[in-house]
This record gives structure tokens, C-alpha cells and sequence, in this order.
């Protein structure tokens, strides 16, 4: 089969060193063109990754190209914008997170996916790391055997640190200023202090609101905000407890990010890397202590890939046909409604 094609829009900090690096490698991929408005950079980076055409905004490039699918990394807060335009291409979009920077936008881009005849696949990478990935797989199969009893705990904890650990090695940059690009509008139910928090809240913590509910299994809702802002606690609909402890303290060389899944009789621990170190993934620990059998401590070896590498080969796979997003807009559009209980609950805004 011909290789996936793909065209990139915009290829900053993140769209290089998070996104493109990554597909360039994919043998079963190949990014044919490029959308950035600035211009300089847009051709030094097809330069040094091979990319035969570089275009100034994304309606040339639609128009020109004939392509499988779309990586978009772009600032959340023109998703509203740039989104519903890209949708009528009718191909598969990969965006990062988080879907919107409000509600009101999010509901806007769920009915303008459902309408498009495409996807979109939003970018939570944690759900793509191998320790992850094979800590998901154990919870499942613990769940159905029942071997460990009941799930009765998670507890997620991210304190602010080097999350880039050298991933932007080899960032191309220009001297080009970006051109003053439309932006969704504040929400009217926020202050602009309210708002900015809440931006803050979606730009940093969405992924530990988003990776509580993928270890659950099943939806929660928000039950408990501490009013310094370092705690969330919720609770899943079937009644398991879950935790966000956010900046419990904060490392200056290092990344601790941890994740801690509780059974009547055993638990998994996950320790995940910076989000931009190349070549790790996260590690796993797996601790059951079963009446009648040997207590048994594994700690799984994971391939050296990093979440980033692994998030690109399950778009390009469900580009493919060949397997389930890891994301959609359904559940990003609920992580959005979990960030805004929070809020409400800490701010009574």
C-alpha cells in the first residue's frame, strides 16, 4: 500500500520537536507539504527534513494537495478558528490539546466534527507511552479476572520540572515575527482573571484530568477543589475516588510525574518521563499479593520509545483503518467540562 500522506500546519517549538521529527520516521508515512506563514522558517525546515512543498497558510495547501490526513499543532486558543476549516477537507486531523480553550468553542467544534464526515484525534500523548499503554492492559485484565479484588484508588501527582529535557535539540528557528492571527473569544461567563486561570488549567494540567479518566475506565466527575489549588479530587461513576495533586512541590533539573492505581490486593505504579525527552518511555510497577499464591513485584521492560514517536504510529495507523484513536473530540470536549467544575468549584466562578 502507498504511504499515508500527510501535510503539516505550522511548524514551530512543538509542531517541529513533538510532532514532525517523529512522522518523518514513520516508514508508512510521508509528509509531503508544509503550511506556516512564516515563510524562512517554513523552507528551512523542509530543507532539512525532505519535504518537497512548503505553502504560506493552509487554504493553499488544501487546495493543492492531495492528502490523507493533517497534523495541525497549533495555539488551542485558535482551534475555533482554524478547526472547522481544516474539517472541510474531510480527512483525518490530528490538533494537540486541548480541544478548545472554553466550553462554548468546544461545543462548536463536537457538532462541526460530527458534521464533516471526517475525525479528529487530539493529542494526549500520555495515553500513547508504552508504560502506559501496558499499565492500561493490566488494569483491564485486572478488572475482569477480579484476581486483585475491586479498583479502589488512583492518584495522579505532576509537579512543575524540566518537562523538555533536551527536546529541543536541533529546533530550527528565524528572526520572522508571526502574523497576528485570529483568536477564539473569552467566554462570557468568565472575568479575564477567571479566564486566564482557566487557560492556565487546560494548558497544563488537562492531560492529568484526561489520563485520570483513561485509567479509570469509565467517567468522573469533580468533587472537591482545595482552595490553594494543588488538589482535585473526583469521583468515578462507579464510585472510585481519584486524585490530581498539581505542583506538590517543584524540581528544577528533573521530571517526576507519577501515577498510582490501587486494588484490594495489589497496585501499578507508573513513572513517566519529560513530555520531550527522545527515546524513553515511562516505567511500570506491578505489585499483587493474592491469597495462596506468591507475592509477585514486576517491573515490565518498555521499549525506548518516547509517547510522542508512539501518539504519531496510532494516527498514522487509524489514518489507516488499522486501529482506534487513542482521543476523540467526545472525550476531549468532557475533559473541558472537568477543568470548568474545577474552576467552579475553586473560585465559585
Amino acid at each position: 500500500m502507498r504511504k499515508v500522506r500527510i501535510g503539516f500546519v505550522g511548524v514551530g517549538r512543538m509542531g517541529q520537536c513533538a510532532h514532525l521529527r517523529n512522522y518523518v520516521l514513520l516508514p508508512d508515512c510521508q509528509v509531503v507539504a508544509i503550511a506556516e506563514i512564516r515563510e524562512k522558517l517554513g523552507q528551512a525546515v523542509a530543507n532539512r527534513y525532505g519535504i518537497q512543498r512548503v505553502y504560506r497558510d493552509h487554504r493553499q495547501m488544501l487546495a493543492r494537495e492531495n492528502l490523507d490526513a493533517i497534523v495541525a499543532s497549533q495555539p488551542f486558543i485558535r482551534h475555533g478558528q482554524l478547526i472547522p476549516e481544516l474539517l472541510s477537507a474531510r480527512i483525518p486531523i490530528f490538533i494537540e490539546k486541548p480541544l478548545a480553550c472554553s466550553l462554548e468553542v468546544g461545543q462548536a467544534l463536537l457538532v462541526a466534527v460530527r458534521q464533516s464526515g471526517s475525525w479528529l484525534m487530539v493529542g494526549y500523548h500520555k495515553r500513547s507511552d508504552p508504560a502506559v499503554e501496558a499499565a492500561k492492559a493490566e488494569i483491564d485484565r485486572l478488572k475482569k479476572t477480579g484476581q486483585a479484588g475491586k479498583m479502589q484508588y488512583v492518584r495522579l501527582t505532576m509537579p512543575p520540572g524540566d518537562w523538555i529535557a533536551g527536546g529541543f535539540e536541533g529546533l530550527i528557528e528565524t528572526d520572522e515575527v508571526g502574523s497576528d492571527l485570529p483568536t477564539d473569544r473569552r467566554p462570557g461567563d468568565l472575568d479575564e482573571s477567571a479566564w486566564k486561570e482557566y487557560l492556565s488549567l487546560v494548558n497544563y494540567y488537562i492531560h492529568q484530568i484526561n489520563l485520570l479518566r483513561f485509567l479509570l475506565g469509565e467517567p468522573y466527575s469533580v468533587s472537591y477543589a482545595h482552595p490553594s489549588g494543588k488538589l482535585l479530587v473526583g469521583t468515578s461513576v462507579s464510585g472510585i475516588p481519584g486524585i490530581i495533586e498539581m505542583a506538590p512541590y517543584t524540581t528544577a533539573r528533573t521530571w517526576q510525574e507519577s501515577g498510582l492505581i490501587g486494588f484490594e490486593r495489589g497496585y501499578l505504579k507508573i513513572e513517566l518521563p519529560p513530555p520531550l525527552a527522545v527515546n524513553q518511555a515511562g516505567r511500570l510497577e506491578i505489585f499483587l499479593d493474592i491469597p495462596g499464591r506468591k507475592t509477585q513485584l514486576v517491573k515490565p521492560e518498555m521499549p525506548p520509545v518516547q509517547a510522542m514517536r508512539r501518539q504519531a504510529e496510532n494516527f498514522v495507523r487509524a489514518v489507516k483503518g488499522e486501529g482506534e484513536i487513542p482521543c476523540g473530540v467526545e472525550e476531549a470536549f468532557q475533559d473541558l467540562i472537568v477543568a470548568r467544575d474545577y474552576l467552579r468549584l475553586l473560585r465559585g466562578v
